[in-house]
């Protein structure tokens, strides 16, 4: 299993994400991911990074699908491929109702037939084909050039059986957020394995985000994302895996404790399938300190 960081950009420089992208890379980190919030642009961020900081594999997790249309963010993830050498992995998402119709005014209709046909598009077009696409969601018509750009490795934020066949049958795997071992292993993994195999595809890429600390008080970690982050278990996708997993909130699933306690997680990940552990280091600069060498160590 792969180890990954992510990388918020919230309230942070650009200067200061390059930082921490080279700072995982000088620790052995396999990856750095950004986020696409309402900041930084992930992927153009992650092409200056990929200027500066070699050795090290990038990736978005993930990129609103709504707000970009596929002409554009095939360009975009091109662009980013192409500054970097080829490391890029490009993770996109429908994101939830709240933040597409009332952030950016779009609809959120049948969000499983829009990226379905989503991805219909974008995936020639990262191969350099041209496209021809007229559907109930998405049309488009083009063809994007990037010299030297390989198609980059798609991963769909998926969660629930939906959009895990979809991931399987039209992406290289899923990124997935506050979902423990047992719920990769018991849905995630044979659910989105079925979808690639009936498709003909390769085994998918299994993704699985992680807030994680080395710590000598695991409960005031989780108060703390209960505080922050709390709302986020509201949202229909992630209420529905909270629920399959019997918590009752997202602090539930956050990974803190002593060394021992989070190597043994982290174990407990690999064995249930997961591919890469994207990692969000929790805590005060002593505890992520020791979370990302205890990580980076293992």
């Amino acid at each position: 299993m792969r180890t990954g960081l992510y990388i918020s950009g919230a309230g942070l420089s650009l200067d200061a994400m390059i930082g921490q992208v080279r700072a995982a890379a000088d620790a052995g980190f396999d990856s750095a991911f950004l986020s696409q919030l309402t900041s930084w642009d992930a992927l153009a961020v992650l092409g200056i990074a990929a200027r500066e900081v070699p050795g090290i594999d990038l990736g978005t997790a993930v990129v609103q699908t709504y707000p970009r249309h596929p002409l554009a963010l095939a360009g975009q993830a091109l662009t980013a491929q192409a500054a970097g050498g080829n490391r890029l992995t490009l993770g996109v998402g429908p994101s939830h109702r709240p933040i597409i119709e009332g952030q950016f005014g779009y609809s959120y209709d049948k969000p499983a037939r829009h990226v379905r046909e989503y991805l219909s598009v974008l995936r020639p077009l990262l191969r350099g084909e041209p496209v021809e696409y007229h559907g109930e969601t998405v049309s488009a018509s083009g063809q994007v050039d990037v010299p030297g750009a390989k198609a980059p490795s798609v991963l769909l934020s998926a969660l629930g059986p939906v959009m895990l066949r979809v991931a399987g049958e039209l992406a290289d795997g899923t990124v997935t957020v506050w979902t423990g071992p047992e719920a990769i292993a018991d849905h995630v993994r044979p659910a989105i394995t079925r979808a690639a195999e009936e498709a003909g595809r390769p085994a998918p890429r299994i993704v699985a985000g992680v807030m994680v600390s080395v710590t000598a008080d695991p409960e005031g970690i989780r108060r703390g994302v209960a505080e922050q982050v709390g709302f986020a278990a509201q949202l229909p996708s992630y209420r529905a895996m909270l629920d399959r997993q019997g918590k009752s909130g997202v602090h539930e699933t956050v990974v803190a404790g002593d060394e021992e306690t989070v190597a043994r997680a982290v174990r407990e990940y690999a064995e249930a399938g997961t591919t890469e552990l994207l990692v969000s280091p929790l805590g005060d600069e002593r505890e992520q300190a020791r979370t990302l060498e205890l990580l980076a160590r293992l």
